[in-house]
């Protein structure tokens, strides 16, 4: 095959393609964590309860933008709770800036997180969610600072702050 600007143009279009389909998440396409939460709402009383950027984190498994959460700068003393049930799942002393655009904690407060495997996007990661509501918050990567070594990748939206 002779590689000129069609052949070139072709390609990269239907590169392009397969990657959208595969990346694309149709909304309820993945539902919250499955499991037997304390907390619960029907799915209505969800929408009405959350923005609907945080209803699609929360409920659906969805991903702020990074770097758009205005608690990336959020560093007064309090607690970081879920924004769907106000479980307190952060301590503000366990924040850094990881740089990548999302709230970044290296560990939780017991009790307030559980974990589940990930195995979207081509890759296995472990998924985190509040142990109250089954709320999605993020991924835990284990490229974080001492003492745990965990990078708690957290979005905004799933969150609440409670200065102290």
């Amino acid at each position: 095959m002779v590689i000129d600007r069609r052949n070139f143009l072709l390609a990269g279009a239907g590169l392009g393609a397969i990657a959208a389909f595969g990346f694309w998440r149709p909304m309820g396409a993945v539902e919250a964590a499955e499991g037997d939460f304390p907390y619960k709402l029907s799915d209505d009383e969800w929408k009405a309860k959350l923005t609907p950027e945080a209803y699609d984190v929360l409920r659906h498994e969805g991903t702020e933008r990074p770097f758009t959460s205005p608690l990336n700068d959020e560093h007064r003393a309090g607690t970081f709770a879920c924004a769907g049930c106000d479980t307190p799942l952060f301590a503000s002393e366990t924040k850094f800036d990881s740089g990548t655009g999302w709230p970044s904690f290296y560990t939780f407060i017991e009790g307030g997180i559980g974990n589940s495997v990930d195995d979207s996007l081509f890759m296995t990661r472990t998924e985190v969610h509040c142990s109250n509501c089954g709320g999605h918050q993020g991924h835990v990567f284990e490229d974080g600072p001492q003492p745990t070594g965990l990078r708690y990748c957290i979005n905004g939206v799933a969150l609440k702050f409670l200065a102290a």
